[in-house]
């Protein structure tokens, strides 16, 4: 029986390795555990998109474990009547993670329904994929004139 393997098995094959084994062996085992699928024209270009988009996937859950708690703080000036100059959009938010992880991230991935008008800490989802969203904390504060920079702050280790 020709199969095509869809995840690793030890001592037999890797997956997206098509290989000839025995009927019993693919039958009673490889099928019913979703090891493997009988081999069909066309089979290993499915399998193989199936394998880049499980790849594609690690990869997401990898920079969402990066993402997931950071707390970036933008100190803004503030003017007449307590009002912010201006606004923090998802665009500087962007910005600031890319600096952060070194990792250009979408704008159009960041989930802020409107700008950041007002000062105070919001908690921000990052929509990387269907099912990966890791947050992260903005916190807006009043700027002293002395600081010029946004400052990038590591989430506070919580001891156990």
């Amino acid at each position: 029986m020709k199969v095509v393997f869809l995840a690793d098995v030890p001592n037999v094959a890797k997956a997206g390795d098509e290989k000839t084994v025995a009927d019993g062996y693919g039958r009673n085992y490889l099928l019913p555990k979703n090891l493997a699928v009988v081999s069909q024209p066309g089979a290993m270009m499915t399998i193989k998109a199936k394998i880049e988009a499980k790849a594609e996937t690690e990869k997401f859950k990898k920079l969402a474990q990066e993402i997931e708690g950071k707390v970036i703080t933008f100190k803004v000036k503030m003017g007449a009547k307590e009002r912010m100059h201006g606004s923090i959009t998802a665009a500087n938010v962007a910005t600031e993670l890319q600096e952060l992880l070194g990792q250009a991230i979408d704008k159009r991935k960041i989930d802020l329904a409107e700008s950041i008008k007002q000062l105070g800490s919001y908690e921000i989802p990052i929509k990387l994929v269907k099912g990966i969203e890791p947050k992260i904390k903005v916190n807006v504060i009043k700027k002293d004139e002395d600081l010029e920079k946004v400052v990038v702050a590591e989430p506070e280790k919580k001891s156990e």
